[in-house]
């Protein structure tokens, strides 16, 4: 009776340690002065140009950019982002996981989209 138990329990470490080293999500690397907890707006492509909107908290106003990083913090209720935007002469709106997703945490936009509002919530 004892080998049945001994195997069983031998099996359960042995799946214990798959589960222990099974990969993680690693984030990506802060981009330039959008340091973890922030949502930010930057003028170019790929996170690069000027950084037009940096926010701990939600944010509304009218700015011009082409690209958006969610490097938010993880926290229930208050960790992705609804983003709200116009582009020719529509008002688009979508939700952005936190980095390092899954899902989309950053993007890149058409020039001329100006960015209106963006409010932290819970999952997309």
């Amino acid at each position: 009776m004892r080998k049945p138990a001994i195997a069983a329990l031998a099996a359960s470490f042995a799946l214990a340690g798959v589960v222990a080293a099974a990969p993680t999500a690693s984030a990506e690397a802060n981009p330039p002065g959008c340091g973890k907890g922030n949502f930010c707006i930057y003028s170019g492509e790929n996170q690069t140009g000027t950084l037009v909107v940096k926010a701990v908290n939600n944010w509304s106003g009218s700015v011009s950019g082409r690209s958006i990083f969610n490097n938010g913090n993880v926290q229930p209720g208050f960790d992705h982002i609804q983003l709200t935007w116009t582009y020719n002469g529509g008002t688009w709106t979508d939700c952005y996981h936190y980095n390092p997703g899954p899902g989309r945490y950053k993007e890149n936009f058409a020039a001329g989209v100006v960015f209106k509002k963006a409010v932290w919530r819970g999952e997309c």
